[in-house]
């Protein structure tokens, strides 16, 4: 699934390219993804995109009379493409702009969605109960510390609840609580805030290169011209069980946590 880094690297991507143009045909040739496709989204026919904003791993493209929410679900990837593209199999949506680019939303397994917010009403509550931005100041010194009193969830599994801190998933979290030798098996509540002060630190700054080199090269995605991220490159841990840690070369090891791969450094990472 496309993170929070390749949700901004492709908002980045895609900015450019439509922010102040005029949309002249909405096509929608599938409805049925995670939710049915509205019929609302064809009133943005004939008005210009404001601008293009990120809130967790949701794009929003800001209309005069609302909000077009897009999210590339599992495998979902957006492109800016010439009119004259043919269609590909699961290309389930177009934005068709008047000077000649499409915004296409492909989605082989259809878990993403394409939303209208009217006036930008959040009917569904998509973003209404979201927790801070990782890269904002609202998420800071502390912050992990009041949230994780008494809580006995992993602490793997309390960074990736997006009511906590959004856009935190599963292969920065793995990558974050590495470099701030933390276990991801360490009951939340346990920790003391200077170490939940540094791991605050570490997720920003992970996050931070991700974004800087492009997003992580994943098999279901590629940034929004079609280049793929680079970050992969960088990862210590994530997708690297069995092989020595790059640290201290101890085998690393892998379980899973809520149906997700979670792999550490029994000699790096302590409770």
């Amino acid at each position: 699934m496309p993170e929070l880094p390749e949700v901004e690297v492709c908002r980045l991507g895609i900015s450019p390219h439509i922010v102040n143009q005029q949309v002249s045909q909405v096509v929608v040739r599938n409805s049925r993804l995670r939710w049915p496709i509205p019929d609302e989204v064809h009133s943005v026919v004939g008005l210009s995109v404001l601008k293009v904003e990120r809130r967790a791993k949701y794009l929003l493209l800001r209309f005069s009379t609302g909000t077009l929410l897009l999210h590339l679900g599992m495998s979902g990837t957006i492109r800016v493409i010439e009119q004259d593209t043919p269609v590909a199999k699961h290309d389930h949506f177009d934005l068709v702009f008047q000077h000649g680019k499409v915004l296409r939303l492909n989605d082989p397994r259809r878990f993403g969605a394409v939303l209208w917010l009217a006036n930008d009403q959040d009917e569904l509550g998509l973003l209404t109960k979201l927790g801070p931005e990782p890269l904002s100041d609202d998420f800071c010194a502390g912050y992990l510390f009041s949230k994780a009193k008494k809580r006995k969830v992993p602490i793997k599994t309390f960074l990736m609840n997006n009511h906590i801190v959004v856009g935190v998933g599963n292969i920065y979290a793995n990558e974050a609580l590495f470099q701030a030798g933390i276990l991801p098996t360490t009951k939340a509540g346990v920790i003391n805030e200077q170490r939940l002060d540094k791991l605050t630190d570490i997720i920003k700054k992970v996050l931070s290169a991700a974004i800087a080199q492009g997003g992580t090269t994943l098999k279901d995605f590629t940034q929004a011209d079609g280049r793929p991220g680079y970050f992969a490159q960088s990862l210590k841990v994530y997708g690297r069980a069995g092989q020595e840690c790059l640290t201290c070369q101890t085998k690393l090891e892998e379980i899973r946590q809520s149906n997700r791969s979670s792999v550490f450094c029994p000699n790096c990472q302590q409770e």
